[in-house]
């Protein structure tokens, strides 16, 4: 008897929350705005006044009122019942955020916020978070945080990959601060002290390598990137540069308008540069729409973290005949989300739709093919830090651009 009334009083406590969340969601009025892909949008959604599961748990929130001994947080349970409720779409990359994280997350997507400075994602196969790459120079980096890293604990702390959200606000904190993570690396368990920084995602980094090779670098695609990257491109022709490599190496994507523009410096006007497919099969296509600045053979470098914008940018120059791939298969990132923003300030980050290349590719579970296929040696532990001697992938792109 008492097994049963604990089974019945939690499915009255889950119940309830989800009462709360969906009572909040039908009495918010229908106005949201959101970021997509980098451009402010205004969205109005509608919504049905009552529904056959609005009905049915608001009779668990009745008993939960007569019957329920402890203190209620109206509050904490509505916040619970929408992360969960989202949480139950089984989609890595579609998020609750609440009103007080989602400035911070908007920072974070402009490329400037406090934290160690790591891209991370969900990992089915551990049920924890794993870490897509540090970003280049941050602290996180400097600590030894390796891409493919799975984060087993948070200053003590267990956490499972449902808890993404938690996890980065862990994570996150003052500068100057530290926070303690436990990490598994293959069989080997790691225990480190991180100090929080104020970070600048994403320098673009160029430089001039022999035969008039430029080179470019980044992390990530952000707020500034297609400028930043333009300048670099523009330092490096004044010194009579004849081809350009791109490193798109552990770059872990971010804001797409920024891929697109970078590919609108290298292609055709009106050429197709993505295809964005949502869910009913309503296409939008995205093209060029400036002519190209940019008319030198271009080599793209790849790896197993090379993600989402990363691919696109990679994939279109790819069809296009723009650019020749080398180094390893991509990641396999290829949903797209977009940001909505309540009228409560919380957020929704939300997968809508589905990219293709030009050539009618598919990326997502699948990632880009590179022209070469070049492994780095076997003596290379850290991706990020490969000695230019043992860059097997950066001499072939040299070696083919010779």
């Amino acid at each position: 008897m008492e097994k049963k009334k604990s089974y019945q009083l939690y499915k009255t406590i889950m119940m309830i929350a989800l009462t709360a969340f969906i009572t909040f969601m039908l009495t918010t009025i229908a106005g949201y705005t959101y970021i997509t892909k980098g451009e402010g949008k205004i969205a109005f959604l509608n919504t049905e006044e009552s529904s056959d599961i609005d009905t049915a748990l608001n009779k668990y929130k009745t008993i939960i009122d007569q019957y329920y001994l402890g203190e209620i947080d109206e509050e904490k349970l509505k916040e619970g019942a929408i992360k969960g409720y989202i949480e139950g779409l089984d989609d890595p990359y579609t998020q609750y955020i609440s009103k007080e994280d989602m400035e911070q997350y908007m920072q974070d997507i402009l490329g400037n916020y406090v934290g160690i400075g790591i891209y991370m994602v969900k990992d089915a196969k551990t049920g924890k978070i794993k870490v897509v790459s540090p970003i280049k120079g941050s602290p996180a980096a400097k600590a030894g945080i390796l891409p493919g890293d799975i984060i087993v604990s948070v200053d003590g702390n267990d956490y499972s990959s449902e808890e993404a959200d938690t996890i980065s606000n862990k994570i996150k904190g003052e500068a100057g601060t530290t926070v303690k993570l436990q990490l598994l690396r293959g069989t080997q368990t790691l225990d480190l002290e991180v100090k929080r920084e104020s970070i600048t995602v994403n320098p673009v980094e160029g430089k001039m390598l022999e035969n008039q090779i430029g080179y470019i670098e980044f992390s990530s695609f952000d707020e500034n990137t297609a400028e930043d990257f333009k300048k670099e491109y523009e330092q490096l022709a004044k010194q009579n540069l004849k081809s350009l490599i791109i490193d798109l190496r552990n770059n872990g994507g971010g804001l797409v308008s920024q891929a697109l523009k970078i590919a609108d410096y290298m292609t055709d006007k009106g050429s197709v540069l993505l295809y964005e497919v949502d869910k009913n099969g309503k296409e939008e296509v995205k093209k060029a729409e400036n002519n190209p600045i940019i008319q030198i053979p271009i080599i793209i470098l790849t790896n197993e973290n090379t993600a989402s914008a990363s691919e696109i940018l990679a994939g279109s120059l790819k069809d296009l005949g723009k650019a020749k791939i080398v180094g390893t298969k991509s990641y396999g990132k290829g949903v797209i989300q977009e940001v909505l923003t309540l009228k409560d300030g919380s957020g929704l980050k939300i997968t809508t739709e589905e990219y293709q290349t030009p050539n009618r590719n598919k990326i997502n579970k699948v990632g880009i093919e590179p022209d070469e296929m070049v492994e780095l040696p076997d003596t290379v532990t850290n991706v990020l830090d490969v000695p230019q001697d043992q860059d097997t992938q950066l001499k072939k792109a040299i070696e083919m651009l010779k």
